[in-house]
């Protein structure tokens, strides 16, 4: 998936790039586009300057073609994400861009915390937590700051407005890896 992998990152430097120009989420023309990338696929698109995040935007269900899916979330990434202002072309240079493509969901099935921090396996796991109109997720790149599973599940916990350490209820919980791909603007 080379090919595929180097076409992922120009789509998803088209949107960043006209985000930051202010213009329109630009057409794909999806006759052009690889097989693969038609494929309904769900991804998440991360925006770093100088190592610290910039913006980040996805999708945790595939209900339209991966191609659209990458473009409309570096588009919104770079302008959409409530956390920041919009990216402004100063930027650009420099912006490291990374597509994270995700594939099927595992459910979890742990009653408690402590079987959740078991069944994690940090580094590897991205994690969605869902409770009642309340839901979150962590990509697996969030081990990176956050090591240890607990601290892991708590930010998680913190994100999805539940009070960390406990156990809600009515908790849904699925597990997912990703394969990404990075470059910088």
């Amino acid at each position: 998936m080379i090919g595929e992998a180097e076409r992922l990152l120009e789509i998803a430097a088209r949107g960043v790039r006209s985000a930051a120009e202010f213009l329109p989420v630009p057409a794909l023309e999806l006759a052009r586009e690889p097989s693969v990338l038609l494929d309904p696929g769900a991804s998440f698109v991360t925006l770093k300057r100088d190592g610290r995040l910039r913006g980040c935007i996805g999708t945790l269900e595939a209900s339209r073609p991966l191609a659209t899916d990458v473009m409309e979330n570096a588009y919104a990434a770079a302008c959409r994400d409530p956390r920041f202002p919009a990216l402004n072309m100063r930027e650009l240079e420099g912006l490291a861009l990374s597509v994270a493509t995700l594939g099927p969901h595992e459910i979890l099935h742990a009653g408690t915390r402590s079987a959740l921090l078991e069944a994690l396996r940090p580094g590897v796991d991205g994690l969605v937590v869902r409770s009642g109109t309340r839901r979150a997720t962590f990509l697996p790149a969030v081990w990176e700051q956050l090591p240890d599973p607990a601290d892991f599940v708590d930010a998680l916990w913190q994100k999805a407005r539940l009070v960390p350490g406990s156990w809600p209820g009515q908790v849904e919980l699925s597990r997912y890896r990703v394969e990404t791909i990075e470059a910088r603007l």
